[in-house]
């Protein structure tokens, strides 16, 4: 990944991204106007939504590190949005210094700051793909320059799928992702956080509302629409749950006094 591939790739600042969205929620700077106008936006309508952000980044450390507990070596994050410590190989490489990481994502900005996620341990590797999860065959092909399919794979996919809306990409999302599973090694885990209408519907429908009239897609979903992602794979101990109380440490239990925020995670085994 150079700087070349970076700056060859345009940047669009006339509509929100959901990364660089993501990005304001988070504190970061790697955010537009546009971005910081519908982050406001929605903040407005949905204040959980910041506490959400912060909590599906603290999931996304709790099931990495029990996957890598597990005895994983080797990740897949699509969706992976602009760098933020630490980042998934830093929590991989710390258990387990030999991991292999692969990011996904299709935001150029996100591609710009590629060398930062690039960075890790001497005894594993982390490695970058451009590209679109509605694109599995090169983001699997492009992944297996690094990873081997043929042994477990964690498949890290937290806060993307409610960006994925039958309606709006015309197209089966749990195909879509079903086609990632099959390439997956029995062990291999699957890791998703999605945000759901069930625990605060009103400012959901709000939230999603804006979205939509951004041009992005926006798909809440319920427990049952969400749990339907674990179908054939076992699911992990507490199973699907409101985000922070996924095998939460003491910070996410002192979070969860502000309230619970409306976010499922699950974490499933591949047999």
């Amino acid at each position: 990944m150079t700087a070349n591939d970076a700056a060859a790739v345009p940047v669009d600042t006339s509509r929100p991204h959901p990364a660089r969205v993501y990005d304001w929620w988070l504190g970061g700077k790697d955010n537009y106007p546009v971005d910081e106008e519908l982050a406001r936006r929605i903040l407005a309508v949905d204040g959980t939504v910041v506490r959400g952000a912060r909590a599906n980044r603290r999931f996304m450390h709790r099931a990495v590190r029990a996957a890598a507990e597990a005895g994983i070596r080797q990740f897949l994050d699509i969706g992976t949005g602009i760098p933020t410590e630490p980042n998934l190989h830093q929590v991989a490489q710390r258990i387990a210094p030999e991991s292999k990481v692969v990011y996904a994502d299709n935001d150029p900005i996100v591609l710009r700051h590629a060398q930062a996620l690039l960075h890790g341990s001497a005894e594993g590797t982390t490695d970058y793909v451009h590209a679109d999860v509605r694109d599995p065959g090169r983001i699997l092909e492009s992944a297996g320059r690094s990873l081997d399919f043929a042994r477990p794979v964690a498949l890290s996919l937290v806060a993307l799928t409610h960006y994925l809306d039958e309606a709006a990409d015309g197209d089966d999302v749990y195909g879509l992702l079903g086609r990632y599973v099959d390439a997956l090694a029995p062990g291999s885990f699957l890791i998703l956080s999605q945000v759901t209408p069930d625990l605060n519907p009103a400012a959901i429908e709000r939230a999603a509302g804006l979205f939509a009239r951004s041009g992005t897609p926006f798909h809440p979903r319920t427990l049952a629409e969400f749990s339907r992602f674990f179908d054939g794979l076992e699911l992990l101990g507490p199973g699907v749950i409101p985000v922070s109380g996924w095998r939460p440490d003491p910070e996410d239990v002192a979070a969860q006094a502000e309230g619970i925020v409306p976010v499922y995670a699950g974490v499933a085994r591949k047999p």
